[in-house]
């Protein structure tokens, strides 16, 4: 079965973006392109096939068609899907996800602010969705993405993280691009002394310790991809602050989000939203268990 990128489209600028990404996704992948647009004030479509401004479903049509045709004019072969489907936005997402192998959205850019306004249907889906949804900002879909760019990702080692490193060791095989692997590590309490310096001992221990672990824990996926160049790095400070740094010149950042239950709402964790707030590249929210 081939897979399906699907990619929520509104009429914004931000989703046309996104669209473009997807496509962009889809063709690396080999797979088809949805286009979801929800609206829950949808009419039947009239018989006589008036496709007419006065026409009460000519907006939704006109959205779905004005994206469909950028995409085309990017990837004229690109098998592209179009669904307009009359239920709320969030639940249509959500629906939508389950039914794909990836689901993107698009995110509003504050420009010099350098950060990422997600839509409240937007937050929600991705603190509900199981399968992997990346966010794409309205200028990062408008031009072809650099051949050369690393794909990013943040890696924690203190919890599960194969299907964290399966889409991105695969990211960045499809793009024939290197994969920089992030670990952020705090030093312990005693590698302080009492003046507030550093003992220079104990952290060259702790990065030597990160650095065996994160090696074992990499070690299957290099097997298993020989054919992606692999930049392990570790940082002695706060995983959010080192994966943003690392992250600068990266074509895509992926972040790993525990999917269970939490009460009284899901929440997508302090990385997760630091990189979705401020990475200055498409971020893959890879959820695991």
């Amino acid at each position: 079965m081939q897979d399906v990128i699907t990619v929520g489209v509104d009429g914004t600028p931000e989703a046309t973006a996104a669209a473009l990404w997807a496509a962009d996704e889809a063709r690396l992948r080999g797979a088809r392109l949805r286009l979801l647009h929800a609206w829950v004030l949808l009419a039947p479509e009239p018989e006589d096939g008036n496709t007419g401004e006065d026409e009460q479903n000519y907006w939704p049509h006109r959205i779905l068609g004005d994206v469909r045709d950028a995409v085309r004019d990017r990837h004229p072969d690109l098998p592209v899907d179009e669904s307009l489907v009359s239920k709320d936005p969030q639940l249509a997402l959500e629906e939508a996800a389950d039914q794909s192998s990836l689901l993107v959205l698009g995110s509003r850019d504050l420009g010099a602010v350098a950060r990422y306004v997600l839509g409240e249907i937007g937050l929600k889906v991705v603190a509900h969705t199981r399968t992997p949804t990346v966010l794409v900002r309205s200028r990062q879909g408008a031009a072809a993405p650099d051949p050369n760019a690393p794909v990013a990702v943040g890696l924690s080692l203190h919890e599960p993280c194969a299907a964290l490193l399966e889409f991105a060791f695969e990211s960045a095989a499809q793009r024939g691009a290197p994969l920089r692997v992030v670990h952020g590590r705090h030093l312990p309490s005693f590698a302080y002394n009492r003046g507030g310096g550093v003992e220079p001992i104990v952290a060259k221990q702790t990065a030597a310790d990160a650095r065996e672990e994160l090696g074992a824990a990499l070690r299957p996926w290099r097997e298993t991809f020989p054919e992606v160049s692999v930049d392990p790095r570790v940082e002695l400070e706060g995983p959010a602050r080192a994966l943003l740094r690392d992250a600068t010149d990266a074509a895509l950042l992926v972040v790993g989000r525990r999917h269970k239950l939490h009460f009284p709402a899901p929440r997508i964790g302090h990385v997760v939203h630091a990189a979705v707030h401020h990475a200055p590249c498409p971020v893959a929210i890879v959820p695991h268990e």
